[in-house]
């Protein structure tokens, strides 16, 4: 037997503090020297902090120096909340109290000592214990991530506006013909003139509708929840890509009897139905209808996108969701991936589901706003 081969461990020795030298084995990080665990302390990548019920901080790590800025000592009894984004301080309450000794992994934006904020994924729980129990978090930069995340989003965003663009320059070229020639008549001093006006004004709020979305999907996302009409953003998607649809004589059909709101970020929600409404439109090769259809269900809005196209097999619905993979010869294969992490964020989720006699179910499902009771 080699003289490097590992020998057994001996329980009688696990808390001794000897060095790799004497063949002993750490079994735990409590095992360890006192000197390791202020190694660790000083030059580990996670922050450890532990916090009171009330949030205050107990203890940090020397390693929030790097991340933050702080020292540890400048952040003892300060609140940690005061130091996560606005947006985020209600996300982690709700999150971290609904069943706070489950730990809990959530990306959240912190505040550094220079007044930036960083993307930090925290993961925390509440450890009882005999002063009544302490709040326990390994927090990571995760910027970097975030960074590469957001480039690719922007560049399936400015994908989608380059496969738009010649349908959308379709339908504002009728409209700019039509004015063109109210235009001739009024210049030959044709009657009617406010009938022209009219009509003339339509045109240009057709134009002004589509271009607007063009512009809006063209934008950076933004992070920013509030309480927003379903119906509004599905039929404002149906708006830009209601010339898309027409080039491939498809019909979009939008049965939304109700108005639901949902909790969310409008600029995200829009991006999730304008990737599944333009794929079902790109699928359908010989034509047909498109029908978006919304209910509710166990405290859900369920969001049915239904194609006629050839449907999705089995054995691909689990890696249509993967990045890069894509079955269209000009795809991405972001669309989908993108659309899945959205509504993860969102704590939403994306089924797919095969349609008799043909075609696809992309649903969205979409936790629905709970009224008070009062």
């Amino acid at each position: 037997m080699s003289n490097h081969s590992r020998q057994p461990i001996n329980n009688n020795d696990i808390h001794t503090n000897k060095d790799y030298t004497s063949n002993k084995y750490y079994v735990s990080l409590s095992d360890l020297p006192g000197s390791y665990h202020n190694w660790i302390d000083e030059y580990g990548f996670d922050v450890i902090c532990v916090c009171d019920k009330q949030g205050n901080f107990q203890y940090l790590s020397s390693s929030v120096k790097r991340l933050l800025g702080f020292e540890p000592n400048d952040l003892i009894d300060q609140n940690a909340l005061d130091y996560f984004s606005p947006q985020d301080q209600e996300k982690l309450k709700e999150t971290f109290w609904e069943n706070p000794t489950i730990p809990k992994t959530i990306d959240l934006q912190v505040k550094q000592k220079s007044g930036k904020y960083i993307w930090v994924e925290t993961i925390l729980s509440l450890q009882e214990g005999d002063a009544g129990g302490e709040i326990l978090a390994l927090i990571r930069d995760i910027s970097d991530k975030k960074e590469a995340e957001e480039m690719m989003i922007r560049s399936e965003k400015m994908s989608v506006a380059g496969q738009l663009a010649a349908g959308i320059a379709h339908e504002i070229r009728n409209p700019l013909t039509s004015l063109k020639g109210f235009l001739q008549l009024l210049q030959v001093g044709s009657d009617g003139k406010d009938g022209y006006y009219t009509i003339m004004n339509e045109e240009i709020e057709k134009m002004e509708t589509i271009t607007s979305e063009l512009l809006f999907i063209s934008k950076p996302m933004t992070n920013e929840r509030k309480s927003e009409s379903l119906f509004s953003m599905i039929q404002d998607v149906c708006t830009l890509l209601q010339s898309q649809a027409k080039l491939h004589h498809i019909d979009l059909d939008l049965q939304c009897e109700e108005e639901y709101m949902v909790s969310c970020d409008r600029s995200q929600i829009k991006q999730v139905f304008i990737n599944l409404i333009k794929n079902a439109v790109e699928v359908m090769e010989n034509g047909g209808k498109i029908t978006i259809l919304t209910y509710t269900k166990d405290h859900f809005i369920f969001i049915d996108v239904i194609d006629e196209g050839p449907g999705v097999p089995k054995h691909l619905i689990n890696k249509i969701k993967e990045p890069f993979f894509t079955t269209k010869k000009n795809g991405t294969g972001l669309g989908l991936m993108i659309t899945h992490q959205i509504l993860e964020k969102h704590n939403g989720k994306l089924e797919i589901h095969d349609h008799h006699p043909n075609g696809s179910i992309f649903r969205v499902l979409l936790p629905a706003i709970v009224e008070n009771a009062n």
